[in-house]
């Protein structure tokens, strides 16, 4: 094995006080060598700025201490020798329990390698070796053990010890998770897979879980390499080795993927429960998640856009394309749960329908594009407010629905699926960088013409998806119902404790006309009396209670408390607001798109 001349030893030095401990070796340095913290993470398109939490960076050199010079907010150039060995040490503070950053304390450890290992300047292509240190523990703690996808040297049983990277980019893309965590093995379609949940409650059904993933893994290697992979004389995946790293918390969900693991967040109440037989909506919840984060292994891990095919941890990197990488797995992650029998038709077009109304409820699909959507993550989807639904568009789920609308115009016209154009762009690239051309050029080679227009008016315009017609080609009733009160005033609400609070009002909705802004606490109405009768005034404690006192009445003054200030809005009732409600209609016609194959 080739011998690494960057060398991480990542300790546990203070659980209680969140803090890791590290130390990095550099055989043969530059003189004046610079040394960064990355400020975002691939996958999370935010600048995160992740040196905010190292702290008590030093050098050495042999007995000498060279001196240290911050250049900016995360980078920093030592006065040292060229060719001697170079030590630093630093800690982090670790307590940002999410797939992004770090976390420590006395029951678990996490961290991705942005935001512990320093990055040395022109040396980021050789090999990186970590050394994984386990943690003092007191007599009556459980043992802990660690779990990573990075390539073992030497590790004992438990799974600490020396690890090899090939490159900064592997070490930075291979997550950690060290605790008492519960732990499985399994393969699919030959591949070496492993699961580890943190935070399990009595009640977790591993079994399950396990079966289900690996129904969930074997579609998918399927969907990309036919029938016979893993096969002897067959295709094989682009992976070796794939480890799933699931912490259980009280309420939270996420994920993040990487190239031979991901790092999921969900609720506890949504694991696999012992001895029920049908599992929650929130087991589907995470089964999507789990599907979501495995189908990038393909699409965004290897498949990516060209802009990504040697990332800048330095600053943000600007892609159009969010809405093929993350927009179609979210089409494909429900969609191949189907596959798998993981759902029935009537479930998944449950799934279907949540994200329709999603993007048919947001104003902003009105304002911005799905490739703008793409280009602007960095400023506008990681950092939500009350506008965000009236003047931006997710790519997640827009993109899902312009999946959607490829795959099912390539189905009536005869031509092939979305799924023969997914496998083409795989082949053609070599599972590589790709463009936008590259994904038209497979549209049309599949489906024997040009796509311009649809990708001009789906992808880069603002104008309506040709939903409904589509769906109904194969065999999916659409159905308009009466909108929840929140959605007809064009609100959305929190309700607890007996108050209303608004959180956002939506651009053009009738509560906006009316006057109300986000952030007022609904109150109560006012209802003009009749024949002379005085006004009656109602307090309200959620939006259903309207019905109690409307009646027949169209118009009334709704009476809010913003920034301490008592205000009296005149509110108009609007009529017609519906929602969209998919159905099984033609079951024979709906199997050809969904049915497990």
């Amino acid at each position: 094995m080739v011998a690494a001349a960057i060398h991480y030893r990542v300790e546990c030095a203070d659980r209680n006080a969140h803090l890791f401990a590290i130390t990095l070796r550099i055989e043969r340095p530059a003189a004046g060598q610079r040394v960064s913290l990355p400020v975002w993470i691939p996958g999370s398109y935010l600048v995160r700025e992740f040196s905010k939490n190292l702290q008590q960076l030093q050098a050495s050199q042999g007995r000498r201490k060279p001196a240290l010079r911050q250049l900016d907010k995360h980078s920093w150039q030592i006065d040292c020798a060229a060719d001697k060995p170079l030590e630093l040490r630093y800690q982090v503070c670790a307590y940002d329990n999410s797939v992004r950053t770090a976390w420590l304390d006395s029951a678990r450890a996490f961290f991705n390698g942005t935001s512990l290992c320093l990055h040395v300047e022109g040396q980021a292509d050789g090999p990186h070796a970590i050394e994984i240190v386990a943690p003092a523990l007191l007599p009556d703690e459980q043992r802990w053990s660690c779990a990573t996808a990075l390539r073992p040297v030497k590790t004992n049983r438990q799974g600490f010890g020396s690890y090899l990277a090939e490159n900064y980019d592997e070490l930075a893309d291979t997550p950690v998770e060290m605790g008492a965590f519960w732990s499985a093995e399994f393969e699919a379609c030959g591949v070496p897979h492993r699961f580890v949940v943190a935070g399990a409650p009595p009640s977790f059904d591993g079994e399950r879980l396990i079966a289900d993933t690996r129904a969930i893994c074997e579609t998918q290697m399927r969907f990309w390499h036919g029938a016979k992979v893993g096969k002897r004389g067959g295709p094989k995946a682009p992976h070796d080795r794939y480890v799933f790293m699931l912490n259980a918390v009280d309420d939270g969900y996420g994920g993040l993927e990487h190239r031979h693991s991901t790092a999921l967040i969900c609720t506890r109440r949504d694991l696999p429960q012992l001895g029920l037989k049908k599992q929650g909506d929130g087991y589907t919840t995470l089964l999507g998640l789990i599907s979501h984060e495995y189908f990038h292994t393909w699409n965004v891990k290897r498949l990516r856009p060209a802009e990504f095919e040697r990332y800048d941890y330095a600053q943000e990197n600007y892609t159009e394309l969010l809405w093929l990488f993350e927009g179609f797995t979210s089409y494909y992650d429900d969609l191949l749960l189907r596959r798998a029998g993981l759902l029935d038709d009537a479930g998944y077009l449950r799934l279907v329908n949540k994200t329709a109304n999603q993007v048919l409820q947001a104003p902003g699909r009105h304002v911005q594009s799905v490739a703008q959507a793409s280009f602007d993550a960095w400023v506008k989807y990681y950092r939500q407010d009350e506008q965000t639904a009236n003047t931006t568009i997710s790519y997640y789920t827009k993109g899902a629905l312009v999946a959607l609308c490829f795959d099912l115009t390539l189905r009536t016209e005869g031509g092939g699926s979305l799924d023969d154009v997914m496998r083409r762009v795989w082949t053609r690239s070599g599972g590589g960088p790709v463009a936008e051309a590259d994904f038209a050029a497979a549209l049309e080679a599949v489906g024997g013409r040009s796509f311009s227009n649809e990708i001009a008016l789906w992808v880069h315009s603002t104008d309506e998806l040709p939903l409904a017609e589509l769906l109904r080609k194969h065999g999916v009733a659409v159905n308009e119902d009466p909108s929840q009160r929140a959605q007809e005033l064009g609100l959305r609400v929190a309700e607890s404790g007996g108050s209303v609070q608004v959180k956002m009002v939506l651009r053009g909705g009738a509560a906006e006309q009316a006057g109300f802004s986000a952030n007022d606490e609904w109150i109560g109405i006012e209802l003009a009396g009749a024949k002379g009768r005085p006004a009656q005034g109602w307090r309200i404690a959620r939006l259903d209670d309207l019905a109690l006192y409307l009646g027949g009445l169209k118009k009334i003054t709704a009476l809010v408390a913003r920034d301490r200030r008592l205000l009296r809005l005149p509110l108009t009732l609007p009529t017609g607001v519906t929602t969209l409600r998919l159905a099984v209609q033609d079951a024979a016609k709906l199997a050809q798109w969904l049915a497990p194959r």
